[in-house]
């Protein structure tokens, strides 16, 4: 069987199922986003070279808050320079077709997939979103806009108005940006890790799109899919975790997401469009 007919076969068996989207950085990086895990992410304090993995953290947030601020002010800038591309609009246009029928789970943190128009009901950002901060002390339980917007240059340290900013308007304590640190675990509240694992324990297809599946959530998610024979569709130009398991039953697109989710979207209109003609006949 080609490529081409065991995807239209996977889409033929999906009609009128439960699908599940789960998109990792390379998605966002056709947009122009870093993944900032290369040398883009190198963060200098002082006289030392810092590691994203070293800086995301709550223990170097509490020691070294306006440092952490910088980096993540930094990294929104480029964030909200970038715009939706392609491959986040099918995203939209997907759910449009499929309505309570689709789930979007992403790792990423820029809020594309929101601003391209994707609802915040059927997305779960299981990573965070850097548009939004909260409380560090938890003195409420809720999401703030993030205070401070417009661009910020790289290495450019807080100043008074800055510190202001980002305290708590009710107790005074460090906001701090909303994103899963690397010392930090899952939970549903803020990152709803059960409703990610009930969406794909109920899936008839798991969509994987840019990602290598270097951290444990989306991970846990292709082995539910795989361990219930679930159909994985992995699009990513390179090999990976996912492409493994998807060789039993599901299928490798290769290529960037920008270009082959439009075409997967059509094809899953097109078999929609078909079975509604043949019940019609």
């Amino acid at each position: 069987m080609t490529a081409a007919s065991k995807l239209q076969a996977i889409l033929e068996r999906a009609r009128g199922a439960r699908v599940v989207v789960l998109t990792g950085a390379g998605i966002s990086a056709e947009s122009g986003i870093p993944t900032f895990r290369g040398p883009e992410g190198l963060w200098t304090i002082g006289s030392r070279e810092y590691q994203p993995q070293e800086i995301a953290t709550w223990g170097f947030f509490e020691r070294q808050p306006d440092a952490v601020w910088s980096w993540y002010l930094y990294r929104r800038s480029i964030c909200q320079q970038a715009q939706p591309n392609a491959g986040h609009r099918a995203l939209v246009d997907l759910e449009t077709l499929l309505q309570d029928r689709f789930r979007l789970v992403t790792q990423n943190v820029d809020g594309l997939h929101l601003r391209a128009g994707n609802s915040a009901e059927r997305t779960y950002s299981i990573h965070g979103n850097l548009d939004f901060a909260r409380c560090a002390a938890e003195c409420v339980n809720e999401l703030v806009p993030m205070p401070l917007h417009g661009a910020w240059a790289r290495g450019c340290t807080l100043g008074p108005r800055e510190r202001e900013a980002l305290h708590c308007r009710h107790c005074g304590s460090w906001l701090r940006p909303h994103v899963l640190w690397f010392d930090e675990t899952y939970d549903e509240p803020r990152y709803r890790y059960e409703s990610s694992i009930g969406a794909v324990s109920d899936a008839a297809l798991l969509i994987v799109v840019g990602t290598s599946g270097a951290t444990t959530l989306p991970m846990q998610m292709g082995m539910i899919a795989a361990n219930r024979g679930v159909a994985i569709i992995d699009v990513n130009p390179e090999t990976n975790p996912f492409s493994r398991l998807a060789q039993a039953a599901g299928v490798h697109v290769a290529g960037p997401a920008a270009r082959v989710l439009p075409e997967l979207v059509r094809a899953f209109r097109a078999s929609a469009d078909a079975d509604r003609q043949r019940r019609r006949s």
